[in-house]
Parts: C-alpha cells; sequence; structure tokens
C-alpha cells in the first residue's frame, strides 16, 4: 500500500511540475511590450550600436526562438527544460541562463540552507520549551525576548546589523561573498572569507525567524499538552525530559516539518532584500538584477526553478509524514 501511496504522489507532483513550467512559460509572453525590442532600445539609448532598430528586432527574435508559433515555442520550451538549457540572458548576452543561475545557487544554498536550518532547529526547540509548563522563568524571559523579532522583516534586521557591525564598529564587511580579487578555491582561508562575509547577513535571516519558529511549535505544544498519551505517560512516572521529547515535541513537530519543506523549496529565490543590501552573489540577487534590466529569460529560469524545488520538497515531505507519525495512514485500513 505504500508503494502505491508514493505513485499516487509521485502523479501529482509530476502534475504540478507540468502546470508550473507551463505557467512559467505563459506568463511571460503574455505580458506587454518585447523583450528583445526594450533591451535594443536600451542599448542604442545609451550610444551600444546603431542602424535600423526593427531589423535588429528581427535578427534577434529568430536568434531567440521568438518568431515561431507560440505552440512550437512550448514545445521548444519543453526540449530545453528537459535538456537544462534554459535559454540565454538578454541583459548579459551571450552568457547562458543556466549558467547565471549556477553561479548564484551555492551561494544562495550555503547562506539560506545553514540559516534556514539553524533557526528551524533553535526555533522549534525554544517554542517547544516556551509551551512546556515545566520550563524556567529565565528561558521563558530569553524566549520571549527572541520572539519579539518575528515581527521585523528581515532586510531591517540586516539595515541594523549592517549599520552597527560593518559601519560603525568595522567588525565585518559591508558587502560581498568574498574579500575583492581573492579567488575561490578548495582551502581554508577561502572558506573563511566566506563565512566572514556571510555572517551579517545570516544572523539577519537566523534573527527574524527564529521568533516565527518558536511561535509555531509553541502553539502546537500547548494544543497537546492536554492529550490522553500526555497524562498516560505522566502515570506511567516517565521522567519529564522523554515526555518532553518523545511525547510532546515529536507530535508538535508535523506543521513545523511543514512549514520548513516549504521554506526550503523558496530558498533557492533567496531572501532577495537581504541579498541586495549586503550585495551578496546569490540567486536572489541576480534575480533583482533580471528584474531590473528586463531580462525575462534570466526570470524565468530562476521562477521554474523556484517552482520545480517547492514541488520536489512537498513530494519528499509527503512521503515523510507517514514514517514520521503513524497516525496519518497511506490509505490502509
Amino acid at each position: 500500500m505504500y508503494a502505491q501511496y508514493v505513485a499516487r504522489r509521485f502523479g501529482m507532483m509530476l502534475l504540478v511540475v507540468v502546470l508550473a513550467v507551463s505557467i512559467n512559460f505563459l506568463l511571460p509572453r503574455l505580458m506587454p511590450g518585447d523583450p528583445v525590442e526594450a533591451q535594443l532600445n536600451q542599448l542604442l539609448a545609451t550610444g551600444g550600436g546603431g542602424g535600423d532598430i526593427s531589423a535588429m528586432v528581427d535578427a534577434y527574435r529568430a536568434r531567440f526562438g521568438l518568431d515561431q508559433p507560440l505552440l512550437a515555442q512550448y514545445f521548444s520550451y519543453w526540449r530545453s527544460v528537459f535538456s537544462l538549457d534554459l535559454g540565454v540572458s538578454l541583459a548579459a548576452y551571450p552568457e547562458r541562463v543556466s549558467h547565471a543561475i549556477l553561479a548564484g545557487l551555492p551561494w544562495t544554498l550555503g547562506l539560506l540552507g545553514f540559516a534556514t536550518l539553524v533557526s528551524f532547529v533553535l526555533g522549534t526547540w525554544l517554542g517547544g520549551l516556551l509551551g512546556w509548563p515545566r520550563t524556567p522563568r529565565i528561558a521563558r524571559a530569553f524566549g520571549s525576548g527572541l520572539i519579539l523579532f518575528s515581527s521585523v522583516p528581515y532586510f531591517l534586521i540586516g539595515m541594523v546589523l549592517l549599520y552597527l557591525f560593518a559601519i560603525v564598529f568595522r567588525w565585518f564587511p559591508a558587502g560581498g561573498g568574498m574579500p575583492f580579487g581573492q579567488s575561490a578555491g578548495f582551502n581554508w582561508q577561502t572558506l573563511t572569507a566566506i563565512a566572514w562575509h556571510g555572517t551579517l547577513p545570516a544572523a539577519s535571516i537566523i534573527l527574524a525567524e527564529i521568533g516565527a519558529w518558536a511561535l509555531g511549535m509553541r502553539g502546537m505544544m500547548v494544543s497537546v499538552l492536554g492529550e490522553d498519551y500526555i497524562t498516560l505517560a505522566e502515570a506511567k512516572g516517565l521522567k519529564p525530559r522523554r515526555i518532553f521529547r518523545w511525547y510532546g515535541l515529536r507530535n508538535a513537530l508535523l506543521p513545523q516539518l511543514t512549514k520548513l519543506a516549504m521554506t526550503l523549496g523558496h530558498i533557492v529565490s533567496g531572501a532577495i532584500l537581504v541579498e541586495v543590501i549586503f550585495s551578496y552573489p546569490g540567486i536572489g540577487f541576480r534575480l533583482y538584477q533580471a528584474i531590473q534590466a528586463n531580462d525575462y529569460f534570466v526570470i524565468q529560469g530562476i521562477v521554474l526553478l523556484l517552482s520545480v524545488s517547492i514541488a520536489i520538497a512537498m513530494f519528499i515531505l509527503d512521503l515523510a509524514y507517514p514514517l514520521i507519525d503513524p497516525r496519518i495512514t497511506t490509505g490502509r485500513e
């Protein structure tokens, strides 16, 4: 029966991916204006070219395949997706969209992945403690202070940290992913440089997210305190730590895992404003630059990556649910 459950969920994921790819193909083409003409007009306005603009537009539309019928473009787009060829950047021609994404993806995965997992672990544990009646008052006071940061946006915390620790005290660099002129390599110097430049962006995300994770977990912990299995565990004389971990946290964890899967799926888009503030060379900063330059192909590629990553993350979560909580069945009687 579990195999049938996996097959159904896999089919749902494929349906979501097909819809996401189709919508991602149609939306840029339904927008008013011609991206090729806009880019060439901008080039001519800055003195970067001359001649007949209509002839140049026709030539570039033919090069990018935009002169074909819509249905032909759709099937061509699917072939490009299967071959991982997402086209050419209009603003940075002849750079491939896949190269632009791959250049920023490791930075975003490192920064957002680390910050999200740290905030999830600390926030979930903190929320469980705040909802547990035997938690000391000092821990409650400390946790309540951290929860206040959940109402502050990423970028605002980032601006404060940037001003204090990069401008006033100058303990950390003000932006970038590495020191200017330093080449990346698999060595200790590169790792420390990346960690040093990513400290402030990661801290802004962790401080903004840890309270949100704690709030969600505290509410779920309070909701499970009156359940029969908690009462039975206490009546059996189990240690409070065991009851807290295996009967409280475990049963209150499922909504947190759902949110974590969706958050991890959004990682590839990055915390855009945080990356922009710190000039961090991740996917979010690349998306911001593409939107500014009306680079539709890069925007399309990043949005497609985001959609597929969310679908895959939710598929993995669906498979893990019955294994985490036996109360969730897979169709068995």
